[in-house]
């Protein structure tokens, strides 16, 4: 148990971000929610289930309301143990369709957003010399991914933050890992899958083990990076979570015959 620790999650009002706030609660954490939709339900489901939380609604990317969050964990906290880089949006359309707007959005809550909350809020870690930042970007900042060329993007440049800010404080007492998920079952793939961009068997047939992750898969990596009692000297890793995507170079049929040896 983590009694007496706090952890910050960003997007934490669905998905990852919901199931790893869940599961830091449960293991003793006191708990701070973010996200730009609201945060009441989430909240209530937590304290009534006995858990330390707070909520703040607003925008990652502005940098305003990351001084506000950095205000409050320091008057609150001093600072935390935890914090997860959850907050992020897709962007699926092919790159010449791709408008200025659109792809500064992405990069501004994919990669803005870590940045600014690693700046103020790992800010005042490396002032107590303690912490650990579990950033979470995708099997898409490790390849390319068509039709994506904003995500992809966003993710390598998430990646290579998190490598950067690994070789910057790792001797100043504060670890920067990032895990790298494949396709999740969550609402964001649901509205991705919605215009038919892809399937369910599309996935499933790619992923060596023949499923989804889901959230929880994610949460527990998550989980395993930020305690710094099973993963004090990992730093600057980029841990897929992808069911072994990246570690199969078959080709479909091969895969699919596999399964049935």
């Amino acid at each position: 148990m983590h009694l007496n620790r706090t952890a910050l999650v960003t997007g934490a009002a669905q998905g990852v971000g919901l199931t790893t706030a869940t599961l830091l609660a449960q293991q003793g954490y006191r708990v701070i929610l973010t996200d730009l939709q609201p945060l009441d339900t989430p909240l209530a489901a937590l304290r009534a289930a006995g858990h330390t939380v707070a909520g703040l609604s607003g925008d990652v990317s502005a940098e305003a309301f990351v001084q506000t969050l950095a205000a409050y964990v320091a008057e609150h906290h001093g600072a935390l143990d935890v914090l997860v880089n959850n907050a992020g949006i897709s962007c699926i359309l092919p790159a010449e369709d791709t408008t200025a707007e659109q792809w500064q959005r992405v990069m501004n809550v994919n990669l803005l957003g870590p940045f600014l909350l690693c700046k103020y809020l790992g800010g005042q870690m490396l002032q107590r010399r303690l912490g650990s930042i579990v950033n979470v970007a995708s099997i898409a900042g490790l390849r390319g991914v068509s039709h994506r060329s904003a995500y992809n993007a966003s993710k390598h440049g998430l990646i290579g933050l998190t490598h950067t800010l690994a070789a910057e404080w790792g001797g100043r007492g504060v670890r920067v890992n990032a895990v790298c998920p494949g396709w999740i079952k969550t609402e964001m793939d649901e509205a991705d899958q919605g215009p038919g961009n892809y399937s369910d068997a599309d996935i499933m047939n790619r992923v060596p083990m023949a499923r989804f992750a889901s959230p929880q898969d994610v949460a527990a990596a998550i989980a395993y990076l930020a305690d710094p009692t099973v993963s004090g000297f990992i730093n600057g890793v980029s841990l897929p979570v992808d069911g072994g995507w990246l570690a199969d170079a078959s080709w479909d049929t091969l895969r699919l015959r596999t399964r049935e040896a």
